[in-house]
């Protein structure tokens, strides 16, 4: 379906999920799914990939906003329910095509050729970061406010911090990265421009404004377009959070002490210590500390602090190993009762493979990362930089 509306092509995807249109040489993606916090379906990634490549080479259009027209959400992730149901259904196919195709598009966003600009208001987790953050490497910008809360929680459901994000959190400052893979913990604006996950803030009520001058302002580069935007966020009235106050940052020497052990047991040990033998703030900080990590997954944990820890190739080298250990979490993981637990039931008492973290050897993580693919054949082969 498409439209013509004051010099504006809109085309409305994936059963009115995704909206998708240029005006003023801008193309816009725009996600439609307010009932479920945006989670991504398959036909909702397609329909970005589909604009992002038919704008990559198209002149008259200089640079992509992708947002959300709704308060509460940016996007929460993947519809994990639709995977769940895959899965019980014996569906492998469905739960591949959708992996493969969100990775794609991660890895489209990560290398397009013009400013990427995310508008991330809310909710940001799992796919939804693998929607925004690779528009830091395009020129373009990662847009925050004061309702922005973003996150990769998926040791809560037995998961790994997919979607390409292991590359972004191990290049994060210290053990920042490490720490949000392990514990899957939101962080606010503030902490998200510390981390380096944000670019700039603005006062979410300026926004609707700002989009309107994108639509009408006249731009000659997608440089332009970026320039207008920062512009608008420095002279904001609201000012924004400090940075360099941000709960990460009073955490971070905490955070570098443990989390830069050499994996969860011994950061869990370090923790436990600190909270039997001291008093005060980090005392307090290591026991709410403890009591996350003793919920989360300990395979899940313990997979995640790898994949952190073997970022250091390219994009399409994390995006492949995504894939791998999508389908060794669902066949041999925590991530189908993880999801159970949480989503399905709702009862919170999943029943983890591992009881402990202690008990998670290092042969089972290793197991984790086995591809089920020959490299000439894996579905990803064909990704570069």
């Amino acid at each position: 379906m498409s439209q013509q509306t004051s010099g504006t092509s809109a085309d409305v995807a994936a059963g009115q999920q995704v909206v998708t249109r240029v005006a003023n040489r801008i193309g816009f993606i725009e996600l439609e799914r307010p009932q479920a916090l945006n989670a991504l379906s398959t036909a909702m990634v397609d329909a970005m990939l589909d604009a992002l490549e038919r704008w990559r080479d198209d002149a008259d259009v200089i640079a992509v906003v992708v947002r959300s027209r709704h308060a509460r959400a940016f996007c929460a992730g993947g519809d994990i329910r639709f995977l769940y149901r895959s899965y019980c259904a014996g569906d492998q196919a469905a739960l591949d095509t959708f992996f493969i195709d969100e990775y794609r598009l991660n890895h489209a966003i990560f290398t397009y050729p013009k400013p990427y600009i995310a508008f991330m208001n809310g909710v940001v987790m799992g796919g939804g970061m693998g929607i925004s953050q690779g528009a830091h490497r395009t020129g373009g910008v990662r847009v925050v406010g004061a309702s922005t809360h973003l996150a990769m929680p998926e040791t809560r459901i037995g998961l790994f911090p997919d979607v390409g994000m292991g590359w972004f959190l191990a290049r994060t400052p210290g053990a920042l990265g490490r720490y949000m893979a392990v514990t899957g913990e939101a962080i606010d604006a503030a902490s998200a421009l510390y981390a380096g996950l944000a670019d700039v803030y603005l006062d979410e009520r300026a926004w609707p404004a700002l989009i309107d001058a994108l639509e009408t302002e006249p731009f000659t580069t997608g440089e332009g377009v970026v320039a207008r935007i920062r512009r608008e966020a420095a002279a904001g009235d609201e000012a924004p959070p400090h940075a360099g106050a941000s709960a990460l940052a009073e955490a971070r020497g905490w955070i570098d002490r443990h989390f830069s052990l050499l994996d969860v047991p011994a950061i869990l040990a370090s923790l436990e210590a600190v909270q039997r033998e001291a008093q005060g703030p980090e005392s307090e900080w290591a026991e709410q500390s403890v009591g996350v990590l003793r919920e989360r997954s300990p395979l899940s944990m313990a997979v995640s602090l790898e994949v952190v820890s073997r970022a250091d190739g390219t994009m399409a080298d994390v995006l492949r190993r995504d894939l791998d250990l999508t389908r060794s979490s669902f066949a041999q993981g925590d991530v189908m009762e993880g999801i159970r637990a949480r989503i399905v039931d709702k009862d919170n008492h999943p029943h983890w493979r591992f009881e402990r973290i202690e008990e998670v050897s290092r042969a089972d993580v290793e197991r984790m990362f086995e591809s089920p693919w020959p490299a000439s054949s894996h579905p990803l082969h064909d990704l570069k930089g």
